[in-house]
Formats: C-alpha cells, sequence, structure tokens
C-alpha cells in the first residue's frame, strides 16, 4: 500500500488526466489533474490480483454466478456499517449514475419535480433535465461553516409536482456526515410530501476518524416503503472505469417496478467490475480502506492549513470523501479571477462550484486523493497565486 508512488496516467485515457487541457487550458506537461473524483492510487492488491488472473485466463464472457459476489456486498454492509442486506435486494448497474438514471425512469413522469439538496454532485441535475423531468433546488444553509438542512424552508418550496428526492450522503461537494437525526428528518421529509427517497452512499466508505456514516435503511428502517438505496465499490476502491454499482431495494413493490426498468431496458452486469468488487469487499479489501483513510486524512490536514492561510479562502471542514470544497468568496475576486490564477497561472484543474448548482457558485472543488508530494506541490502553487493577499 504505497499512497506514495507517483504514477503517471497520461497517454491513458484518463479523463482526469488526459482532458485536463482540452477542457480547462491547463497544460498536461506541468497540470495538476485535481477534478475528477477518481484516485491517483492503485487498488488493493487483491483486485489487481483478480483482474491478471482474468488477463491470464484470456476468455472475456458474460458473467454468469453471482453468488460470490451477492455474499461480499452482505458480508461488507453488515461488518463495516450495520446494516443487514437480502441478496434479492440488490440489482447490479453500470455505476450509480446509471442506477440514478434508471430510478428517475422507473419512479417518475415526464415534467415531474425530483429535489436536490444543493450544492450537489454535479451529475443528478445533468440526468434528471435530460431525462426531461424538473430539478427542484432546495440550498443547504451554513452553520459555523458547515452545510445543514433547512427543512422549514425546503417544505415552503414545495408545490406537489415533485416526486422525488435524491440524497447525497456522505455529501459531495460539501463533505458532510449526515447524523441520524438529519437522515430521519429527511426520511419524514419525503413522507410529507409523498416523495420517493434514492439515497446515493457511493462515498460511505470514505469517512475520516471521529464521523459515522449510517445507512438511510439503518437510521430510519421505517421508510423502506419509499426508500432506494445506492451503493458501490467504485469510490471506495478507485476502481471507476469497472462501472459497477449496487441499488438495494428492500420493499418488494419498488422492487419490482425497478426490475421492469432495468429488464427493458435490457441490463447484464460488466464481468470485470463485478470481479473487482467481489475481491474488493473483503478483509484485505477493508485493510487496505483503512490505511487508506489515514493516509488521506494528513492530505486534507495539509491541504486545508494551506487553503486556510490564504486571506479570504476557507475549506469546508471535511468529514467524508477526498473532495475539498473551498469557498473563494471572501477574497472579493469574481469566480473568473479565481480560476485564472488557480488554472491559467497555478496550473491546477479543478470542477468549478456552479456546476453543483444553487449556493456552489463562489466555491472550487479539489481532488485530494493523489501522492503527498503533488498536494503538497498544489498546496505551493496556490500559496505562489495568491501571494498577494498574505
Amino acid at each position: 500500500m504505497n499512497f506514495d508512488e507517483q504514477i503517471d496516467r497520461i497517454g491513458t485515457h484518463s479523463a482526469k488526466w488526459d482532458l485536463m487541457e482540452a477542457l480547462y487550458d491547463v497544460p498536461k506537461g506541468r497540470g495538476l489533474a485535481m477534478w475528477v473524483a477518481d484516485m491517483d492510487f492503485r487498488p488493493p492488491a487483491c483486485v489487481q490480483k483478480v483482474v491478471e488472473e482474468m488477463a491470464a485466463h484470456g476468455v472475456y464472457g458474460y458473467f454468469g454466478d453471482d453468488r460470490a459476489y451477492l455474499d461480499a456486498i452482505g458480508w461488507w454492509m453488515r461488518t463495516r456499517h450495520g446494516w443487514e442486506v437480502e441478496p434479492e435486494a440488490i440489482f447490479t448497474t453500470h455505476g450509480l449514475v446509471n442506477g440514478t438514471g434508471i430510478c428517475i425512469d422507473a419512479f417518475t413522469q415526464p415534467g415531474d419535480g425530483v429535489v436536490l439538496m444543493t450544492p450537489v454532485y454535479h451529475a443528478f441535475a445533468r440526468i434528471i433535465a435530460a431525462a426531461g423531468r424538473e430539478v427542484v433546488s432546495c440550498p443547504l444553509a451554513q452553520e459555523d461553516g458547515r452545510y445543514v438542512m433547512d427543512f422549514t424552508a425546503w417544505d415552503a418550496r414545495m408545490t406537489g409536482r415533485e416526486k422525488m428526492l435524491i440524497l447525497c450522503s456522505p455529501h459531495n461537494p460539501g463533505g458532510r456526515v449526515w447524523t441520524a437525526d438529519e437522515l430521519r428528518g429527511v426520511a419524514e421529509f419525503c413522507r410529507r410530501h409523498d416523495l420517493i427517497l434514492i439515497s446515493d452512499e457511493i462515498h460511505h466508505d470514505l469517512v475520516f476518524a471521529g464521523q459515522r456514516h449510517i445507512p438511510m435503511a439503518v437510521a430510519e428502517p421505517g421508510i423502506a416503503d419509499r426508500l432506494v438505496m445506492m451503493t458501490a465499490t467504485t469510490k471506495t476502491f478507485n476502481i471507476a472505469g469497472g462501472h459497477t454499482g449496487n441499488v438495494i431495494i428492500q420493499n418488494a413493490a419498488l422492487r419490482e417496478r425497478f426490475a421492469a426498468r432495468m429488464a427493458a431496458l435490457g441490463m447484464s452486469p460488466n464481468t470485470f467490475g463485478v470481479r473487482m468488487a467481489t475481491a474488493a469487499y473483503s478483509p484485505e479489501g477493508a485493510e487496505w480502506v483503512d490505511s487508506l483513510m489515514r493516509y488521506l486524512d494528513e492530505n486534507r490536514r495539509i491541504f486545508d492549513e494551506t487553503v486556510d492561510t490564504i486571506p479570504g479562502l476557507r475549506s469546508m471542514p471535511l468529514e467524508a470523501t477526498y473532495l475539498a470544497w473551498v469557498d473563494t468568496s471572501g477574497t472579493g475576486m469574481t469566480m473568473d479571477e479565481i480560476i485564472t490564477r488557480v488554472e491559467r497561472q497555478g496550473g491546477i484543474a479543478t470542477n468549478h462550484g456552479a456546476a453543483f448548482g444553487k449556493g456552489g457558485e463562489s466555491f472550487l472543488r479539489f481532488n485530494i486523493a493523489m501522492p503527498r508530494a503533488m498536494i503538497k506541490d498544489a498546496c505551493a502553487r496556490l500559496r505562489d497565486v495568491f501571494a498577494d493577499l498574505q
């Protein structure tokens, strides 16, 4: 588990590294890719081993018996999250953006409203709009520099056209680990407004010491009649290219509706993704994740200490994920000025906060899941481009 190893990803068809020049005008030769949410680390050896075994075998047919895969999911959720998952509740999709799209298709109609707590993962709004549904933005409030839920304000926004709420737990991009009371509040909000609740928990393993992620299904078991859970190995183990996620539905009626859409779309699993996920959900995978989070914790400390010493910049306290959410509003600069400094002068490609919806306009999102030398390089660049403020 050598997280300090610097792996050259340029020229490997990496979206994160090979597209940053075209999209951000950050030259690949000197740029730092801190935008796409994948890590610059190799996965655990158990995952690499199974891929090598598949390559050595040399036949890449359809995936068959999934009992080991389903057992591995059940073991992981039980031992890591205190959540009992029945095999028959698990559907495998081509990642969770795909899973979200199928949920929108299965449980809403064109013109329906889908509620997002913004700012939030940008793909949600994109696929809602593409499906002909309406994005209903419920902005998160801030208390003591961290996001909180404002149910009273959100109640006032509901019109009756809303049919679904998509929760991001832990929150991307703010890094919040929602409390049990907050999760129960979400469940009650959905009951009050008769909403299907989609709980995207893809970052649930990437939680820092002192925090505890609670699956929505555990926080409020009584919401099962309207709850769809979504989990994946992809963010946890840096195997997003395997495009394998799980939609987990306890309620039989919801399960039937989702299964019907899966059948209509002719969905079947990616053999590589399923095999990698099965290997990852293991004691060896668990040990790797624990080491990863200790490493990321130090990256977080170094990055936040640097950002918070630059007048006008503030990094939101990160409780989970490897995505630092930096508020630039205190500088008094426009976002164009900020982006020019960070990207054009500093050579750092980041996600622009406006893409995450209402409330994100003054932010940049930085991916800190990279070798520590690269984090220190990024910090030095930020100090340099904002030197006139210090």
